[in-house]
């Protein structure tokens, strides 16, 4: 039986009768099919660099507002108001989860992210909610991608996220971000038992997350391993690799099983060394930061998977007619089918929307060319 969300007492919203999907381009790239110009869409597109987005938070608290699906409805719309767009990602954050399993963040002005009692030592895990009731402690997130499911009216698919149980837990003991991740790799080296735990305990919560993402409308999800580039290869094979493999494995036995079928994205940032590896870890779609060359991705993954990426964020400083030169070379070097454009990494608050615009654009208009080229 489908769960009723009401979301003010005269509004039933239910995750089923969804307006019917106009612009699948992104699902068919996702799944290696052709399509008639090469989808886009932005890591943090809803975001600070948009005006609206600003006023809108202005004077809100961060988490209070992902807990509320109408806000977060609202700021996931904000940039397909704007721009063309060929996919929308749920707003919401990948430190919901350590929340959910009984840890406070708080997002500190200047500061960003902030644990108030990050684990540090090994018996700390005792602390931690082992069994997670998603629908209990993230039911918010689910009924914000189904009221955006409906509000979105069909117009471009919408993609759910989380993030990936190492880029978590590095989260969890360095109680923020850090340029090291020393005290979180110390436990690797220290206490890799402990560690293993813990990244299984990640991994059980990140299923059921996903799973309840697609039960509420996600038509795609994306996996967010932002901190690969802190391991090295021998790290990640033991610490990163199997838990994304599983991840995908668990997800996908269990959505066939509910007659669900959606791609799933993983993303690696700095993970480049791991490319051959992530392209054969069940996922329809690797995502690939700024440091890759194109040409190159496409050899070492072998066709085994689309891609997704891979412009440098930065490029957006540049002059509109350069964006568009840039966006040309990034799109030759990986050609039309089985690729999405998007950025290296997430867009930054003090960027200029008409740039994002012109990026936007410059995909569309090559794209259209190049295909008909073919």
């Amino acid at each position: 039986m489908s769960p009723v969300f009401i979301m003010n007492k005269d509004d039933l919203i239910l995750p089923k009768d969804f307006p019917q999907l106009q612009n699948d381009t992104f699902l068919r790239a996702a799944r290696g099919e052709e399509t008639q110009h090469i989808p886009v869409w932005c890591m943090r597109q809803a975001g600070r660099y948009l005006p609206e987005f600003r006023e809108f938070r202005a004077g809100k608290d961060f988490f209070d507002t992902c807990r509320s699906p109408e806000a977060c409805c609202e700021l996931t719309l904000q940039p397909l108001r704007r721009f063309p767009f060929d996919a929308a990602i749920i707003f919401s954050d990948i430190l919901v989860i350590p929340q959910a399993m009984g840890m406070d963040v708080q997002m500190v002005s200047g500061k960003g992210p902030t644990f108030t009692a990050p684990l540090k030592e090994p018996e700390d895990l005792q602390l931690l909610q082992a069994k997670v009731d998603v629908n209990k402690e993230l039911g918010y997130v689910f009924k914000a991608i189904t009221l955006t499911r409906h509000k979105i009216e069909g117009k471009v698919p919408l993609i759910g996220f989380t993030g990936a149980p190492w880029t978590l837990m590095s989260y969890m003991i360095e109680g923020g971000g850090s340029a090291t991740q020393s005290k979180a790799k110390r436990w690797l080296y220290r206490h890799p038992e402990s560690s293993h735990m813990l990244l299984r305990m990640l991994t059980d919560v990140i299923v059921e997350y996903l799973l309840g993402q697609v039960a509420a409308g996600a038509q795609a999800l994306q996996v967010f391993e932002s901190h690969a580039g802190i391991l090295g290869p021998v790290e990640f094979k033991e610490f990163a690799l199997p838990y994304l493999r599983d991840i995908a494995r668990r997800v996908k036995d269990k959505m066939k099983a509910a007659g669900n079928d959606v791609p799933m994205i993983v993303f690696a940032k700095d993970g480049h060394y791991a490319l051959e590896d992530l392209s054969q870890s069940n996922y329809e779609v690797v995502g690939l930061d700024w440091t890759i060359d194109p040409r190159s991705a496409r050899e070492r993954t072998g066709g085994k998977v689309s891609l997704q990426g891979n412009m440098d964020p930065c490029a957006l400083y540049a002059p509109k007619e350069r964006i568009s030169d840039i966006v040309k070379k990034m799109l030759e070097g990986f050609s039309t089918r089985g690729y999405i454009a998007n950025l290296g990494h997430g867009l930054y608050p003090d960027m200029d929307p008409e740039s994002v615009g012109a990026f936007v654009e410059a995909v569309h208009t090559h794209s259209r060319r190049m295909t008909k080229q073919l």
